[in-house]
């Protein structure tokens, strides 16, 4: 009796696909100043099935102009059934890091038009019952940056 319920309950369960990757959306600055540029990003999914799972990435990359500046990894998400669903990715960039002697004359054109060209490049893992598969991710987008400048005074 407890092992048809078992039997019953696990094949009335649809699996029959791994969710599905839709897109890498709304590349943006959600924050900038002197020391660091912090990028998000929405990785948006549809799961048909009725179980969930986990999605993980270990090994993003991102790139401004070009140029390596981050290679970053996100908490397990948990993944909802029969569902659309959005992962954020959010990454804090080192503004020395997008500095260098090969993009610098990009770079500064990049500052004065308030434009970068930021790609995020890597895989996300989804993860269930022992399954695994990935999904690769390569979004390239043009944003606009405003660097906020701190300004202090001492007077002694």
């Amino acid at each position: 009796m407890l092992i048809s319920l078992f039997f019953s309950l696990f094949f009335n369960c649809t699996v029959t696909e791994k969710p599905e990757f839709i897109s890498l959306e709304n590349i943006e600055v959600v924050d900038s100043n002197i020391e660091t540029i912090t990028l998000s990003a929405d990785a948006n999914f549809i799961n048909p099935n009725d179980v969930g799972g986990t999605l993980k990435t270990d090994n993003m990359k991102v790139y401004i102009n070009g140029t390596e500046v981050a290679n970053f990894e996100t908490k397990n998400f948990e993944v909802p059934s029969n569902k659309n669903f959005t992962i954020p990715l959010k990454v804090a960039v080192a503004t020395d890091s997008i500095i260098n002697n090969k993009n610098i004359g990009g770079l500064l054109g990049s500052l004065i038009s308030q434009r970068l060209k930021v790609r995020f490049k890597g895989e996300i893992d989804y993860k269930v019952f022992g399954y695994s598969s990935s999904y690769s991710v390569d979004k390239t987008q043009n944003i606009k940056v405003k660097l906020s400048y701190c300004k202090s005074t001492k007077f002694t």
